[in-house]
């Protein structure tokens, strides 16, 4: 079931959020960068900044990650937690940093061209090799 407001944390507590919904199905990104900073795939949903409150700081740390994009991880526990492209007026947020129930379910696979070696995409999901 789908709520209107959902919060989420990294491990540590020493970043917490809000999320005003309703929010994006998560999407599941397999590129080398996502991979690299979250240890496996990266599986977000999205909002506007506007509907992202961030209610506690003391651990965020944001890192330009490329041109194009920052993420937000926790510095003291190493939680991946958001990933934003310039100017684009959107927050993804890590969907494993939700606290529970999200109702969100999966809704397709993206960079799967990038995927690592160690694990195939066997959900019946749509699959795209890259994302525009």
């Amino acid at each position: 079931m789908k709520r209107n407001v959902y919060t989420g944390r990294c491990e540590c507590d020493a970043v917490q959020y809000k999320l005003k919904g309703p929010l994006r199905d998560s999407v599941a990104c397999h590129c080398k960068q996502c991979r690299r900073t979250s240890g496996h795939y990266f599986s977000a949903t999205a909002v506007s900044n506007e509907r992202l409150s961030l209610i506690k700081t003391d651990g965020l740390k944001w890192y330009r990650s490329s041109e194009n994009a920052e993420r937000g991880f926790c510095k003291k526990c190493g939680s991946s937690l958001f990933w934003r492209r310039n100017g684009e007026g959107t927050t993804s947020v890590c969907s494993g940093t939700l606290d529970d129930p999200t109702g969100l379910k999966t809704s397709k696979h993206i960079f799967v061209a990038d995927k690592g070696d160690y694990y195939e995409i066997a959900d019946g999901l749509p699959q795209l090799e890259a994302y525009l």
